[in-house]
């Protein structure tokens, strides 16, 4: 991903669209936030309720000029409502993808990176719900 960005970067073009070195890199963010999300939902009493894990939905998400396929979880009982993408939004903000480039370009801290969601989009996600985001991103 580095070396892509790098060679697109020298050549001029865009790191941005549907070619760019970026892309990957929040669709691979956002399903893995996805997926935390849900992790967080299914505490211990919505497991005892026999909530679980009920597969992936296919998603289109548009970003700029750029439309991104993402993979959103579901549960069981369909109390799952995900805050980073809502049900049914389909554009997200102009400045989700240049705040989440930084996030990863800063290093910000778990903590950093919950006030950062909070300050965009007015929603609490607290640092423990993106720890898994941590293995499954950061680490990979």
């Amino acid at each position: 991903m580095k070396q892509r960005a790098l060679e697109q970067l020298r050549s001029g073009k865009s790191l941005y669209g549907k070619d760019g070195a970026f892309a990957p890199l929040l669709k691979s963010f956002l399903d893995s936030a996805l997926e935390a999300e849900l992790d967080s939902h299914l505490d211990a009493e919505e497991r005892l309720s026999g909530n679980r894990k009920n597969g992936k939905t296919n998603k289109e998400v548009r970003i700029f000029s750029v439309t991104i396929s993402i993979n959103t979880p579901r549960d069981r009982s369909a109390t799952f409502e995900p805050k980073i993408i809502r049900k049914r939004e389909t554009i997200l903000a102009e400045s989700l993808e240049s705040k989440i480039i930084g996030i990863y370009g800063l290093g910000m801290s778990l903590r950093d990176i919950s006030k950062h969601i909070k300050d965009m989009y007015d929603t609490d996600i607290s640092h423990a719900t993106l720890q898994p985001l941590q293995t499954r991103l950061f680490l990979s």
